[in-house]
């Protein structure tokens, strides 16, 4: 297998970094407007967890991918091998992976809050994302 060029690296890191971004700021905007909602059922809360997990996990790919995009960034003062690389790319796809997961949680039991048809949609929605999501990333 042809190794991995740090160019490459750094690309995937740079568009992975600008996806986690957004995708954390979304999550962490929603567990903002729960915390001021005066709405407080199980499943509310069980959203907010959800949202609270999928903002973590993001952060975490932010930080993880900022550090690949700035050892494989021309002009890094240290020698970096590919294997110096492995574990922040492997927390970052884990992390990203799981955030991902997460945020589909949460959409998928935002319709649950309204009605019981709803919940079902958003449901079907979530998981038939999560299966197009898997299938393109394998």
């Amino acid at each position: 297998m042809d190794e991995i060029t740090f160019e490459y690296l750094n690309k995937l890191a740079s568009q992975i970094i600008t996806i986690s971004s957004l995708l954390a700021g979304f999550s962490i905007a929603v567990i903002a407007n729960f915390l001021v909602s005066d709405t407080k059922t199980r499943l509310t809360n069980q959203i907010m967890a959800s949202s609270t997990f999928a903002a973590s996990f993001f952060l975490i790919t932010l930080f993880a991918m900022t550090k690949v995009f700035l050892m494989t960034t021309e002009g890094y003062p240290m020698k970096v091998l590919n294997s110096d690389l492995l574990l922040y790319r492997a927390l970052g796809v884990f992390s990203f992976l799981f955030g991902i997961v997460s945020l589909l949680a949460m959409i998928s039991m935002s319709g649950w809050t309204k009605s019981k048809k709803m919940g079902i949609l958003t449901t079907i929605v979530g998981v038939i994302t999560l299966i197009l999501i898997l299938i393109m990333t394998t």
